[in-house]
């Protein structure tokens, strides 16, 4: 029998609580019969909508708080002062060994503060990067960092592309993944002084594939499995995918609406072109998880709806399952604290 994976879902976090959250929840108990789920927020808000899941009553349960940290708020201040929010009740569960792993789609800022001060970092991690899966013509990149770590140095990078390299190939299933620095040309005497700093000391790294520079523009094409970058760079390129994309998506629709003939040609290639569009659809692969941490942390969309937590639900277990953090100490061993 599986072990039972416990998550603590913060119910109240993001555009589309508690509703969208909830369900998702329930989706994946349904899904996943090794998960169990403690909702985190106001009972009064989240009980109403687990009346007709009576079938699933032993498999979760509602941890109330009260307060929730709101996503204009400075967070260090709200970790600190909102001690009875979803976020920190939560996070705490994981603290306290009660709980293998937390999701949130609530503030990102309260969220990346929260790991560091309340669950802590793998001794031996300098920084615990955000690392999403993007959607490529291939199969999905990991970029890491895409916005916890903008002041990164050279050994933080070391670092992201070994524990991007160990989830790829144990939650992925992409056996040796390419790992590629991000850079402005594949030439290696190119880029700023942390590029150039950190790709001889990726080439030395014996336990990763390491493939040299990849630029922006081949990411999409699914040149490499893992692009690595600190986070200014790694949130640039998220949010320009991500923008592209619904520009994109939204100009194809209003071109295959534009007359009768165009009409009817959408018609006829809506079930090709659905199949191709969930392809490059980012919330299909759930999460964001934080690396390096004493418990795992994942970070949702802030719109997030019931199937991508449903989806990021899924990848807490295979995670856990995997024993993700327990291979991140094996591996990285060797490396030291910083000072």
């Amino acid at each position: 029998m599986e072990k039972t994976v416990k998550v603590a879902l913060d119910a109240m976090g993001g555009d589309n609580a508690p509703g969208e959250i909830v369900k998702g929840a329930l989706q994946a108990l349904r899904e996943e019969p090794s998960l169990y789920l403690y909702l985190v927020g106001r009972k009064e808000e989240i009980e109403p909508l687990t009346k007709e899941a009576s079938d699933l009553k032993e498999r979760f349960q509602i941890l109330h708080a009260e307060e929730v940290i709101e996503m204009a708020e400075p967070p260090v201040m709200a970790i600190r002062r909102k001690k009875d929010s979803s976020i920190v009740r939560a996070m705490k569960l994981v603290k306290e060994g009660e709980c293998d792993a937390f999701v949130s789609s609530g503030s990102t800022g309260a969220i990346l503060v929260g790991a560091q001060l309340i669950v802590g970092r793998i001794r031996g991690i300098e920084r615990p990067p955000l690392a999403p899966l993007i959607p490529t013509a291939k199969n999905p990149v990991l970029l890491v960092d895409c916005g916890a770590n903008v002041d990164a140095r050279s050994s933080h990078l070391v670092q992201f592309a070994r524990m991007g390299s160990i989830y790829m190939e144990n939650v992925v299933g992409v056996k040796n993944p390419k790992v590629g620095i991000v850079n402005i040309g594949a030439e290696e005497e190119k880029g700023n002084a942390l590029v150039k700093e950190t790709f001889p000391l990726l080439k030395e790294c014996k336990d990763i594939h390491f493939v040299g520079s990849v630029e922006a523009r081949d990411i999409p094409a699914g040149a490499v499995d893992i692009a690595v970058c600190e986070a200014f760079t790694g949130n640039v390129i998220l949010k320009t995918y991500e923008g592209v994309g619904a520009t994109l998506l939204s100009a194809v629709k209003k071109s295959l609406m534009s007359d009768l003939r165009t009409k009817l040609g959408a018609l006829l290639i809506k079930p090709a072109l659905k199949k191709t569009l969930k392809k490059f659809d980012a919330h299909a692969y759930g999460g964001a998880p934080m690396l390096g941490l004493n418990g795992l942390v994942m970070k949702t969309h802030g719109s997030a709806k019931a199937g991508e937590i449903r989806n990021t639900l899924g990848q807490c277990i295979q995670f856990i399952h995997e024993d993700i953090n327990g291979k991140i100490r094996d591996r990285l061993i060797d490396i030291k604290p910083e000072s």
